[in-house]
């Protein structure tokens, strides 16, 4: 083979550097956007349950159209009460389901009866929009079962998170990526990699 035809470029070979090219480059954005998720000392954002005063701002200050905080609820330590204030207004008119006895404006817990007098109380998290209502009914005159937390499958982990900004309880915390979520029935400080439902 004469050295001019050796040295050209066929088409073959142009279509696959160009593919290897197309996959460092997608690799590349991948591992940016992991990076951006992730703060950069491998952190993500959180909220403290024992500092968080449930004052809404997590609905309304989100920068995704849908909060990325959602209530969670630590069912170790949930009393599957009859009467659930995080559940029930607190002077409902009835003790069912209808919509003028809930907490929640959108419906988002569910109620299941188990047997006389339990009921298991399951957070829709596609409902919820992170205003801690009934969390607070929860706090107030139940075992604080309900709680917020970011919900790290919605979150981008924005570095400068408006939320934590205008936090005025200074609830939103960093924690390591590998335990994202809070356990408060563990008490302050316990930190597990996730939470029921993700």
């Amino acid at each position: 083979m004469s050295k001019g035809k050796k040295d050209r470029l066929t088409r073959r070979d142009f279509l696959t550097g160009l593919g290897r090219g197309a996959s460092l480059l997608a690799v590349g954005g991948a591992l940016g956007a992991l990076s951006m998720r992730w703060g950069a000392d491998g952190t993500v954002w959180q909220i403290d349950p024992f500092k968080c005063t449930r004052c809404g701002r997590c609905t309304t200050d989100c920068v995704l159209d849908d909060s990325a905080v959602k209530c969670v609820h630590q069912y170790a330590m949930c009393g599957y009460c009859r009467l659930c204030f995080g559940f029930f207004q607190t002077d409902p008119v009835g003790l069912d389901e209808a919509a003028e006895n809930q907490m929640c404006p959108l419906g988002a817990i569910k109620r299941t009866f188990i047997e006389e007098p339990y009921y298991e109380y399951i957070i829709d998290e596609e409902l919820c929009n992170g205003c801690g209502k009934c969390v607070e009914g929860c706090e107030q005159f139940g075992n604080g079962s309900l709680y917020l937390q970011v919900r790290h499958d919605r979150c981008v982990n924005c570095n400068e998170c408006l939320i934590a900004m205008r936090c005025p309880s200074d609830a939103f915390i960093r924690l390591p990526v590998a335990t994202p979520y809070m356990d408060k029935a563990s008490g302050p400080g316990h930190l597990i990699s996730a939470v029921r439902g993700e």
